[in-house]
């Protein structure tokens, strides 16, 4: 009798505390528990306390999912990126998490190896119910039609869609490669290499034709395009095609992001014995916290992730909360940032 009245406590204990045991334990009402454990109601530091003491004793821990169930809605939001963006510029996903954290949704991680297998993801990311989906890759119309048909909210970060309304925030990324070709073309560069980013990369391509519309507006006629990935050996490497494609080191080289300028740099100084800025300059594109350090003291277009990623969040919540908002678009201007790297008088 007592190795079962044992078991039976033990049982007892193990069973879950609910929401209706915190409230009779605290002696408020069911609805005043639940409002302390949703981020931003309302609810008075006194009653907040009591309830908090009350969980704490029992070993309460809110149940996400059954609140989903009654709410209809995850609290979760997809978040599809690339694994080079996650590499090379890992503020974008630390401030998508936290501010959506910061509003009670819990972002679910989804990351392309390139942007073109958006297809395989896409099917996954539908199955998992989420309330909504901030895409960093490109989408075809077919694609975002079947989001659409779906009834899910979604808004693109640093991408954009031409030939419809779509919401999107985005870094203008024409606008800066523009200050960048203005700044060297007037310091008198005349022989200019990019070096491109992955082909499947929306914003490598707007960044790669920015330069070269305004470099063709200036008149300027000695250029050259290399291909790179984005990564820091590509740019590298790119350095080396340019220099055989043109014959001889270019007088500057435009890079579509920071990490493939570091590579070029290195490049330059290491493998050729060339001195930046001296005899090469080198640009870059995004504000990387490498970009700083002393010993490149880059030239670059710093993108505002803070005030980017806060308006993408917003937007989905928005969203969300009211599907028949209008589509949306915010663009920001992007920062120079005038290195070392750079000859620019």
């Amino acid at each position: 009798m007592t190795d079962n009245s044992a078991n039976n406590r033990n049982h007892a204990n193990r069973q879950r505390v609910t929401s209706y045991d915190v409230a009779r334990h605290a002696g408020v009402s069911q609805s005043a528990v639940s409002r302390c454990f949703k981020p931003g109601a309302s609810v008075s530091k006194k009653m907040r306390a009591r309830v908090m003491k009350a969980a704490e004793e029992l070993g309460y821990q809110p149940n996400a999912i059954a609140r989903s169930l009654i709410s209809g809605r995850s609290n979760m939001a997809a978040v599809v990126i690339s694994q080079k963006t996650t590499l090379y510029y890992p503020e974008i996903l630390v401030e998508l998490s936290q501010r959506m954290s910061e509003q009670g949704v819990r972002v679910l991680l989804f990351t392309l190896e390139h942007e073109s297998d958006i297809d395989d993801l896409l099917d996954q990311v539908l199955q998992y119910q989420v309330d909504g989906m901030i895409v960093a890759a490109r989408l075809s119309a077919q694609q975002i039609d079947a989001i659409e048909r779906r009834g899910l909210p979604f808004v693109f970060y640093n991408r954009s869609f031409r030939d419809r309304q779509i919401n999107a925030v985005c870094c203008d990324q024409t606008e800066g490669e523009r200050w960048l070709v203005n700044r060297l073309v007037n310091a008198g560069h005349r022989r200019f290499g990019i070096i491109s980013g992955p082909e499947d990369s929306a914003v490598s391509m707007e960044r790669t034709q920015g330069a070269l519309e305004r470099l063709r507006e200036l008149g300027v006629k000695q250029v050259a395009v290399a291909e790179g990935d984005y990564s820091y050996e590509s740019g590298a490497a790119g350095l080396l095609t340019l220099r055989a494609e043109m014959g001889r080191i270019p007088d500057a080289v435009i890079c579509a992001n920071d990490v493939m300028a570091i590579g070029c740099i290195d490049a330059a100084r290491h493998q050729l014995g060339i001195s930046v800025p001296a005899e090469l300059s080198v640009v870059g594109f995004d504000g990387v916290g490498p970009a700083r350090w002393s010993s490149y003291d880059l030239t670059t277009v710093r993108q505002p992730v803070g005030r980017m990623t806060e308006a993408a969040v917003s937007m989905i919540l928005e969203r969300v909360e009211n599907p028949d908002l209008q589509p949306e678009k915010r663009i920001f201007s992007g920062l120079m940032v005038e290195g070392g790297s750079a000859r620019l008088d």
